[in-house]
């Protein structure tokens, strides 16, 4: 895991030389957070760990539907497919 703290800049130092910074960026794949007057503003991020974040999020967000719905089902508030189909195609005939 990356350690944000090691990987701190002023956005005027990025501005100034982002060149210098894009290189070890994109070797090291690392984030890089950028200050405005001393406080953390941006992360700034080579393009593929940041897909790769995107689909971590995307499968947690994913296994906690999956984890909601089993929890409904020892519940007893699961409903069954065909109750549900049904219930959604009358509100649709409604709407014709």
């Amino acid at each position: 895991m990356s350690n944000l703290s090691r990987n701190i800049h002023s956005l005027t130092d990025f501005k100034r030389k982002t060149t210098e910074f894009l290189q070890p960026l994109k070797r090291t794949k690392h984030p890089l957070v950028l200050t405005v007057n001393g406080k953390a503003e941006l992360v700034v991020q080579d393009a593929e760990p940041y897909q790769k974040l995107l689909d971590a999020v995307e499968l947690l967000e994913t296994l906690k539907g999956i984890k909601r719905s089993l929890e409904q089902i020892e519940q007893g508030k699961e409903k069954k497919a065909e109750d549900f189909f049904n219930q959604l195609f009358d509100k649709l005939d409604s709407y014709l």
